[in-house]
């Protein structure tokens, strides 16, 4: 190497110099003296160099700040590029990255791990200054994270460098440190966080010089609300690098996505899309490399789905997206063969496989896709054109059409992440929010071959350059100007000349490009030849060298860059082929169709990136900026390695050198006053120094100057300074000497005592290893010598039996010998008979179908079912003959869903009990399957276990012993559980209605939850397990039905249990018969009653892998009984015979004209579908009102055309017949089809089938007497109707007769003379019409309305006094009508008389459990208020009122409410109006045309002040008198005693700052004044404008106070909480409106004589938020002035309490509407004990806590918390956790306050318990152990939380039972069964029941004589010392781990999280919260990071429970933000909020 000495003063040993290597810039150099004297330099990379004499004295010696390198360069006192390089060079040696430039952060790649990025330097950075502690990229996420809070100005951080320097990591840290100090822990920002491994996936990839390379850019937008929390983000990508789909460089991989892809996808998907390895396809391997070091592409295909997952695309988002990639993969091995066509070079695509797989994917057609590929087609003037391709041609066609596909699907993806993280503002348009922007952007390229994509990047580079120097020029005018400096302006060069050439001048670079691209003869060598010509004499542009010479050059600001023009003019039009385009559009792929949407917008690619760098800076210049500038050390990726060349490059680049230069323009030497006092203080003469004075500073400089001059001119003072340097060379010299002589004298001391050491240990290792051996020996000898003993006894006797048995064999006479040798060969014959018969029967087993498997099955089933009842065969098409010919698939399937989603064998690890598999077994179960609360339910279950096996027969059938042959049945045991059973809503053909004699409610226990039932309301024994005993049951007598019935009082509690347990009898079950016989038992369960939601997605996928044979079919009943119900009943007898068949059984339904139709019908088939679908096959428009009836003994009963289900009224039948001891295949039962209602506005004509049914049912009627009349003219009247509809016109004595038998009834004919009939019928019959038919239905409409009517049994609970309180109400289209059961009526209400009908449940207890429950009907009508109870009460409510709403839609009729005079509209109360339809005016806008029938007045009337009658007709005058107390008129309600003291008024106050009245006063006009008045005062109409000048929002409460108040008509019955919350609602969220809700209601209130419940509204106001300054004054005076007022003198002291932020609590109003101030809250205990607390309006959770603290004498408050629990969830709310700040709210809404509508409340719990189990030690507090403690961990240690010894949970079952029985010893027979409550779930089958129950007993007589307070204190002494004592727990499933099982238990502790194995209950791992760097949850996920932010391990879990995460986040939150010394809790206010 060379040096060039820089000429300066001389220099001495060991000072550092600079010196020129020849590189261009100086290096760092120590100097050294030789022993000659002669002077080396040692650079920096450690090389010596001789100087010579000439150079010793020129060298420039390194400033100070140089040597050891500074935290911010901008202090280096050699402020040029080799004091920055140098910096940096020294920082990375010393493992230091980060560097400051000012504000600037530059960050050196280390290309290794480093601990910087823990959760502990979050918080270190977290809320410190920049520059306060080393430089960190957390320092200046930080800055701009506090500038944005502080300054409310957006924030933006620019990332820079070149490929590998770091910029994404870079990025990434940001986004983590700040959703870090966002402390939310919000879904969004892990949303957010979860982008990157998607955008990585899809946008880096691995290069030369970075394994991880962004191939694009990226501005990221992170969104924060005003308290600094993240809610949302968005993302903008710019330039990616498609051409990398097509090509790779060497050593280079394509995208990360495509190799992740093949790597994790399963070997199944690959199948279905055809793909393989990557080293198969040739996009992948262009590069030469498959794999990269350091990158697991199967786990990291992991974590794309994963973020994909929790960024919400669905899986058929993914699989589309796969397909996709699939596609192009298969695309790049699409080959092409060169042809000749038409004297012209063209191509063909050669057939492969793949090319037939990329056009199966992208669905398209081959041959399109081939034609697309190889021809290209344009326009001409006149045609399109299409142009053969040749087969380089269409290989570039078909990448294009590839690299067209990538960029769309980026583009889309960007988009779909976009719409899950950007959420738009929901609080207004006004709603103002800050963001951080981070761009991360490429940085300068300058390669050996430069293209378009180089000069767009170098143009964006130019832009930031320029964004960049301007913004350190504005900070350098900053700081002279904030330091009052004096300073001429600074004038420095920019690269605006750059910027000019390529996008600004008239034109520009990129403008002929685009110009050029727009032409269609436009090459690349005419548009370089225009910008030759254009730009020849600029400067910055370098022009071709000749014609052919296709590259031109820019000066750039980093350097002069050549381009290359091929190529250019292709890749900036962007375009596709057109016929490509009319493919995709021919596609089906719904995907690729989206991602083209836009294609027909033609644009440049530079046009398209010129418009999103302008929106970038524009969007940028907004913000205060920071920069980040990466570099990378070197190209090689290797640590501690420090490329000179490269770094200077990089730093010119980053415009680090334009910062020197205009920091150098002024004044680049700058030194605080501190700083600059150390160092020139020597020269003082004065030991004074004030830096608070300015005194010395002239006198300093002076002197120093002084000193100087002198110091330098003295010979003497250089001599000494040579002196002092040679002796301080040679002391350090003898110090090195005497450093050598110590370590040499130490190590010999250490080597002599480690060789001693050494000794002694050997000597120690023999003896030790010696008495082993011995120890060894002697216990070997010892066993051997037993061994020994016990062989020698063995053989001894051995030998002694022999000799007994030899002398007794002599002595045996030979008679017995002889007898006892043939007894023993008859024996062996017996056995060998036996063996060998076996073994021929199992050579030749009988082979069993499935079809005769079935039969025998079905057995019971007789051969021909009868269909209604009838013997015989049945009709045509009804039965399904069997074949015995046709194979089918047997049932028995092996069974493996382990990947399946919703799989039952996951299902069965994560909810089966105890040890309980999955799959087939034929044992007992010891427990049920799944956890049942309810001892019974379990033990029935077990039931239900034992019946199962003996049904499928895997278990053998006991032997009755005894039994007699005339055992009743089963079911004759059931009968007289049957007996009162009744056939429901029966109507006879001779009689309307059946009434029962003793009424009575009865339920189906199929429709109730078991957990809710009352077990005193119940029949024990049907809960009984012996009542259902199995052995008792035989399985090959059993049918179906029977068995279903004998287990239908299971069915709810144990729904899900049976499910299970057939489930897994049906898995892995080999038994073919037994599988049969499941698969039967399980589609008949699923035609009556589904499976839970908890179970419901594991039976689909059971179902969905189910035999063919049963699988579809079970799934399709399935299917059924949840779209429309669960059955009520056991399934019939038909129905079995469809099981059998697995068809559709076939019915019959009789219509009223004589035809039958038949129809299929299933187990779920309803009522409505039958008749839609015989309205369907008969042509039947006009449905309503038909019905379908079912005929039985007589008796018809309507099914209604709703949700009943057909097959429960057979089955009720069959039931009945059974009951009678008859057959119930021989069931008479019939369906019809009648018209069982009519409309009000009936029209005959308009259907004529259906007229033709109704008509064929009145004559029918009519001659089975059905229909009766007291007039014989009605039927002669009918009867000649039907004689002209039969016989026509013609007149005929023969015919008459025949319509007189076929009309008339024989009773009537009877009575009166056959001859008179047929005569009055002849006459009457010349007076018909040709619409007979409609007549006819018309006359039997209006003359019989009570026989087309509905009938309820009914209770009159209150109203009107009647004679009877239990009748039958009949509905009809004429009215209601009350009968009694003698069919007299009661009373009859016609439908105007009719005000209003509401439903509701009755009275409390537990009828109220089940879903048929009973309702009441609340009938309004004018004759008063009639409250009904009744089963069928809701059916009743809606029919009623959907006669209302259609009558009144169709009315023309209505009446005044009120008086109006007005002009135009003057009405009185009362009269009647016509509504006139012109369209004139538009009732959805409140106004209608009437006419006033007593006036005759004619004009637009408010339809608030009219009442719409539902009537057709003309009302009478009784029904128009709305109001019975109208003789109180207005003028005596307004005069009434004037208060003792004047009321003040809003008068003076309205004068001042109300609006000018006049626009408020109506049609009327008035006076000034006047109009004033009536703002400040009351008014019965609503306001337009707010009162107030300054207003907001529109108004919406000043109609909602009058409502309220009473002074406005409500059209709807409104709860008050609806009008508070749209009074309050607003004004509580937007605070300009207080004043207007304060001013509103004291208005209103001010003259007017309801404002009683204007003092309700003042009293929750004043609670609420407190007035203005400005109003509060005249607020206290309003108040003041009526003392008289009850709420008044509450009023004024709740008038400045703290501001609430959403309307009042359902609490708070309901008790003011009590008229009562004072509020009582229930707060339930964990003990099951409660206690009423007082709370307030203004009441807060910190305070509440406290005060239950006090009250219940607890040693502290620290620890406990407030629950919420409400009926339809079942977790609990963190009451005190549900916000983050003191203020907020504790009852939360949850989509925000609710401002209009019905109100979001439900039922809901307060419960008080303890959330942290920090210093609990049971016994020092025993009111908390006995209410908290005890009840809170007992329930954790039954469920098997805790591991523990078998001896510990022996003494806790002890203290346990003490406390269930106290010294109750008769309870101790009772222990088997208590095990469950005694024993941790899990280790109850450790020991049999005896066994526990004998240690158990023997625990609880150690534990004898403490009580039972003690017992439990013991309990919680026993458990307190164990690890999970305290801790939360949470049952996951996890995919993070592979090392885990899937199913996890999380323990929440004070010492952290743990994760344990819930089989073994082993501690897998334990994390403290130290190490769990961020968490969030969101949905049913939980995500944690631990470790630091880099690489960190991701966790993410789910939670089975909907709300699990959320109890999981919040337990977190608490946990992490405790602080001992204080009480945690949140001050919210207690009625705040409201649930919703």
């Amino acid at each position: 190497m060379t040096l060039t000495v820089t000429h300066c003063a001389p220099c001495f040993q060991g000072e550092w110099v600079w010196v020129d290597p020849g590189i261009g810039v100086p290096i760092g150099a120590r100097v050294k003296l030789t022993d000659t004297g002669h002077q080396l330099l040692v650079d920096d990379e450690g090389k010596e160099h001789k100087l010579s004499q000439k150079e010793e004295g020129s060298i420039r010696v390194m400033h100070p700040t140089s040597v050891e390198g500074v935290d911010d360069m901008i202090r280096l006192g050699d402020l040029n590029e080799a004091g920055l390089l140098r910096n940096l060079l020294v920082r990375h040696r010393q493992g230091i990255i980060y560097t400051y430039t000012g504000s600037v952060l530059v960050a050196v790649n280390p290309y290794q791990e480093l601990p910087l990025y823990t959760a502990d330097q979050v918080r270190l950075y977290h809320g410190r200054r920049l520059g306060e502690l080393p430089p960190h990229v957390f320092a200046i996420a930080d800055t701009c994270y506090f500038n944005m809070r502080r300054h409310n100005r957006d924030q933006c951080c620019i990332i820079s460098g070149e490929s590998g320097a770091g910029k994404t990591e870079s990025t990434k840290l940001v986004l983590q440190f700040l959703a870090a100090v966002s402390g939310q822990h919000s879904w969004i920002e892990q949303q957010i966080l979860e982008a990157n491994p998607i955008l990585e996936a899809f946008g880096n990839a691995k290069t030369i010089r970075n394994d991880n390379s962004s191939r694009f850019g990226k501005y990221v937008e992170i969104f924060f609300n005003k308290d600094g929390a993240i809610e949302g983000a968005r993302m903008e990508q710019y330039l990616l690098e498609k051409s990398r789909v097509c090509h790779q460089a060497m050593e280079e991989r394509n995208y990360h996505i495509f190799y992740c892809m093949l790597a994790g996808m399963t070997a199944e998907q690959k199948k279905t899309l055809c793909l393989g390895n990557a080293a198969e396809f040739s996009y992948l391997k262009r590069g030469d490399c498959i794999v990269c070091d350091g990158r697991d592409d199967a786990k990291d295909y992991t974590r794309i789905r994963t973020a994909l997952k929790i960024l919400t695309f669905t899986e058929t988002h993914c699989w589309e997206i796969l397909k996709l990639l699939a596609a192009l993969l298969h695309l790049g091995n699409v080959s092409f063969e060169a042809t000749i066509l038409n004297n012209m070079e063209s191509s063909d695509v050669s057939l492969s496989d793949h090319f037939t797989f990329a056009a199966k994917l992208l669905e398209v057609q081959p041959a399109a896709l081939a034609v697309s590929l190889t021809y290209r087609s344009f326009m001409t003037n006149r045609e399109r054109v299409s142009k053969p391709l040749n087969s380089e041609q269409a290989a570039d066609s078909r990448d294009a059409f590839v690299k067209a596909i990538y960029g769309k699907l980026f583009i889309w993806i960007v988009g779909r992440i976009n719409s899950a993280i950007h959420k738009t503002p929901t609080n207004g348009p006004k709603y103002v929010r800050n963001s951080i922007g981070l761009l991360d952007i490429f940085g300068f390229e300058n390669f050996d071959s430069n293209s378009f994509e180089q000069l767009c990047i170098n143009f964006a580079n130019e832009q930031l350059q320029q964004f960049f120097v301007r913004h350190v020029f504005k900070l350098e005018q900053e700081e002279y100007t904030k330091e009052d400096i004096v300073w001429k302006s600074i004038t420095f060069s920019d690269n605006t000349d750059t910027l000019d050439l390529l996008a600004v001048k008239p034109l520009n670079v990129l403008a002929l490009i685009d110009e050029e691209s727009h032409f269609p003869k436009g090459t690349d060598v005419t548009m370089l030849n225009k910008m030759n010509r254009a730009h020849a004499k600029c400067n910055k542009y370098i022009p071709s060298k000749n014609t052919h010479d296709m590259e031109f050059g820019i000066r750039h600001f980093a350097g002069v860059v050549h381009y290359d023009s091929n190529g250019f003019l292709e890749k900036n039009r962007d375009a596709l082929n057109s016929g490509i385009l009319k493919l995709i559009e021919a596609s089906t792929n719904t995907l690729l169709q989206q991602l083209f949407e836009k294609e027909r917008q033609v644009s440049t690619l530079s046009g398209q990136f010129r418009q999103s760098l302008d929106s970038l800076m524009n969007a940028l210049s907004k913000c205060q900026p920071h920069f980040i500038r990466c570099f990378k050390p070197n190209d090689d990726k290797k640590s501690m390695v420090f490329d000179r060349n490269l770094c200077i490059r990089q730093l010119r680049y980053s415009g680090m050198i334009d910062t020197i230069k205009i920091r150098k323009l002024g004044y680049p030497i700058r030194h605080t006053f501190k700083q600059f006092l150390q160092r020139y203080r020597v020269l003082l003469n004065t030991t004074v120094c004030d830096p608070k004075t300015d005194a010395h500073d002239s006198l300093l400089e002076r002197e120093r100057e002084r000193e100087l001059n002198r110091k330098t001119n003295d010979h003497m003072y250089l001599l000494l300074r040579e002196s002092f340097l040679l002796l301080s060379v040679s002391f350090n010299q003898l110090q090195l000497g005497f450093e050598r002589l110590q370590s040499t004298i130490r190590g010999r001391l250490a080597r002599g005592r480690y060789l001693k050491e050494l000794a002694a240990a050997v000597t120690m290792q023999s003896q030790v290893r010696g008495y082993l051996a011995r120890k060894s020996y002697k216990s070997k000898r010892e066993a051997v010598t037993v061994l020994q003993a016990h062989t020698r006894g063995m053989l001894a006797r051995k030998t002694t039996n022999k000799m007994k048995t030899d002398v007794s064999a002599v002595f045996l006479s030979a008679q017995e010998r002889m007898a006892r040798e043939r007894s023993a060969a008859e024996l062996q014959q017996r056995l060998e008979d036996v063996l060998s018969q076996s073994q021929e029967a199992a050579a030749k087993p009988e082979p069993v179908s499935e079809q005769e498997m079935v039969e025998t099955m079905f057995g019971f089933l007789p051969n021909r079912v009868a269909v209604g009842g009838r013997e015989g065969p049945a009709p045509e098409g009804f039965e399904v003959r069997l074949t015995t010919n046709v194979p089918e698939e047997q049932p028995v399937v092996d069974y493996d869903d382990e990947n399946e989603e919703f799989s039952f064998t996951k299902f069965s690890a994560l909810h089966f009990q105890g040890s309980a598999t999955y799959s087939h077994i034929k044992q007992r179960l010891r427990q049920p399957l799944l956890y049942h609360e309810d001892e019974g339910d379990a033990l029935a279950c077990l039931t239900v276990w034992w019946i199962i096996l003996r049904f499928m027969g895997d278990i053998a059938e006991p032997k009755l012993i005894n039994q007699e042959p005339s055992a009743p049945t089963p079911n004759q045991n059931n009968l007289g559980q049957r007996q009162n059973r009744r056939l429901s809503n029966l109507v006879g053909l001779d009689q309307v209605l059946y009434i029962r004699t003793q009424p009575q409610i009865q339920f189906n226990f199929v429709h109730c939850n078991a957990n809710e039932l009352d077990p005193s309301k119940l029949d024990p024994s049907k809960l009984d397990p012996s009542k259902l005993d199995p052995s008792k049951l035989d399985s090959s007598k059993l049918d179906p039905s029977k068995l279903l019935e004998a287990l239908s009082v299971l069915v709810c509690p144990c729904r899900d249990e049976i499910y299970c347990q057939i489930i897994k009898q049906l898995v892995n079950n080999k038994n073919q018969k037994s599988s049969l016989r499941g698969w039967v038992l399980l589609s008949i369960c699923l035609g009556i009653f589904p499976p839970t939601e908890l179970l419901m997605q594991v039976s689909l996928n059971f179902l969905g892998r189910g035999p063919s044979s049963y699988g579809p079919y079970c799934a399709e009943r399935l299917r059924r009984i949840v779209a429309n119900g669960e059955r009520g009943e056991p399934p019939c007898w038909i129905e079995l015979q469809a099981v059998k068949t697995k068809k559709a059984t076939q019915v019959s339904v009789a219509l009223m004209d004589g035809l039958s139709v038949s129809l299929p019908v299933d187990s779920a088939c309803t009522s409505a579908e039958v008749c839609q679908a015989l309205a369907k096959k008969v042509n039947l428009k006009d449905i309503y009102g038909f019905s379908l009836y079912i005929g039985f003994c007589e008796k018809v009963w309507s099914l209604g055309s709703g949700g009943r289900h057909v097959m429960d009224a057979i089955s009720q039948c069959e039931q009945e017949v059974r009951r009678k001891g008859e057959e119930e295949q021989h069931a008479p039962w019939r369906l019809y089809f009648r018209k069982e209602l009519f409309t009000p506005w009936h029209d005959s004509s308009i259907d004529a089938v259906s007229t033709d049914l109704i008509y064929r049912q009145v004559i029918r009627g009519l001659k089975s007497g059905e229909y009766h009349s007291e007039k014989e003219d009605d039927f002669v009247q009918l009867a000649a109707m039907y004689y002209y509809v039969t016989f026509g016109s013609a007149i005929s004595g023969e015919n008459a007769k025949k319509v007189v038998e076929e009309c008339i009834t024989t009773e009537l004919i009877e009575t009166k003379s056959q001859g008179k009939l047929i005569q009055l019928v002849n006459a009457a019959h010349t007076q018909s019409t040709d619409s007979v038919k409609g007549d006819v239905v018309d006359y039997a409409r209006q003359k019989w309305p009570i026989y087309f009517s509905k009938f309820y049994e009914v209770t009159q609970m209150s109203g009107p006094p009647l004679p009877k309180s239990n009748f039958i109400v009949a509905i009809n289209w004429n009215g209601i009508s009350f009968q009694d059961e003698k069919e007299k009526k009661l009373i009859e209400l016609s439908y105007p008389e009719v005000t209003g009908v509401n439903k509701s449940r009755y009275g409390q207890g537990p009828v109220q459990i089940f879903q048929k429950c009973v309702l009441s009907v609340s009938l309004a009508t004018l004759r008063g208020q009639f409250l009904l109870q009744s089963v069928d009460a809701g059916e009743m409510a809606d029919l009623i009122q959907w006669y209302l709403e259609g009558l009144k839609e169709r009315s023309v009729y209505a009446v005044a409410l009120q008086d109006v005079n007005k002009q135009g509209r003057s009405m009185t109360m009362n009269h009647l109006i016509t509504h006139l339809t012109d369209g004139e005016y538009s009732p959805a806008r409140g106004w209608i045309k009437g006419t006033n029938e007593r006036t005759g007045n004619t004009g637009a009337i408010s339809t608030d002040t009219v009442l719409v009658l539902p009537t057709l007709e003309k009302p009478s005058d009784t029904t128009l008198v709305r109001s019975p107390d109208q003789k109180k008129t207005v003028a005596q309600n307004a005069h009434e005693r004037e208060e003792a003291i004047s009321p003040v008024s809003l008068k003076e106050f309205a004068l001042e700052y109300f609006r000018q009245p006049g626009k408020e006063g109506g049609r009327g006009a008035q006076a000034r004044g006047a109009g004033r008045e009536k703002l400040w005062a009351a008014s019965k109409e609503p306001i337009k404008q707010p009162l107030l000048k300054i207003f907001l929002l529109s108004l919406t409460f000043p109609s909602p106070i009058l409502k309220y108040m009473g002074d406005y008509p409500i059209k709807q019955v409104r709860q008050p909480i609806e009008l508070t919350d749209q009074i309050f609602g607003p004004a509580t969220q937007h605070v300009p409106l207080q004043d207007e809700v304060y001013c509103q209601i004291m208005r209103q209130m001010t003259s007017n004589s309801s404002r009683y419940y204007g003092w309700q509204l003042m009293w929750l106001c004043t609670g609420l938020f407190s007035p203005s300054q400005s109003l509060l004054r005249y607020t206290q005076r309003f108040l003041e002035s009526r003392p008289r007022e009850p709420l008044a003198a509450d009023c004024l002291q709740r008038l400045q309490m703290l501001l609430r932020k959403l309307p009042p609590h359902q609490v708070e109003v309901d008790a003011i509407q009590q008229n009562s101030s004072q509020i009582f809250h229930k707060i339930h205990f964990p003990n099951d004990s409660t206690e009423l607390f007082e709370v307030t309006s203004t009441t807060r959770i910190r305070d509440l806590v406290r005060n239950i603290a006090y009250k219940l004498i607890l040693a502290s408050a620290d620890g406990y918390g407030l629950f919420m629990k409400t009926p339809n969830k079942v977790h609990f709310k963190f009451l005190s956790q549900l916000f983050g700040e003191r203020e907020k709210p504790i009852f939360k809404r949850s989509e925000g306050p609710c401002f209009s509508g019905a109100p979001a409340t439900m039922p809901y719990l307060v419960i008080f318990m303890r959330k942290l189990w920090f210093n609990v030690t049971p016994g020092r507090d025993l009111t908390s152990d006995l209410t908290f403690h005890f009840p809170q961990e007992f329930p954790k240690y039954l469920r098997g939380y805790h591991k523990c010894t078998k001896e510990e949970m022996i003494s806790l079952a002890g203290l346990l039972f003490r406390v269930k029985v106290d010294t109750d010893r008769s309870q101790f027979v009772m222990i088997p069964r208590m095990l469950k409550e005694l024993v941790p779930a899990d280790e109850i089958k450790t020991m049999s029941p005896e066994d526990w129950k004998k240690h158990i007993i023997s625990s609880y007589n150690k534990q004898a004589g403490i009580t039972l307070d003690e017992a439990k204190v013991a309990f919680l002494k026993g458990i307190c010392h164990w690890p999970t004592f305290g801790c939360a727990f949470f049952e996951v499933k996890q995919t993070s781990e592979p090392s885990y099982p899937s199913i996890v238990q999380i323990a929440i502790s004070k010492q952290g999280v743990s994760f344990i194995d819930p089989k073994t209950k082993e501690l897998l791992v334990m994390h403290p919260f130290n190490r769990i760097t961020n968490w969030s949850s969101g949905s049913t996920y939980f995500h944690m990071t631990i470790g630091n932010l880099v690489k960190g391990n991701s966790f993410l879990c789910e939670t089975s429970l909907v709300s699990g995460h959320y109890v999981f986040a919040l337990k977190m939150r608490d946990v992490t933000s405790y602080k001992p010394a204080s009480v945690h809790f949140v001050s919210s206010n207690f009625f705040c909020q409201r649930n919703s």
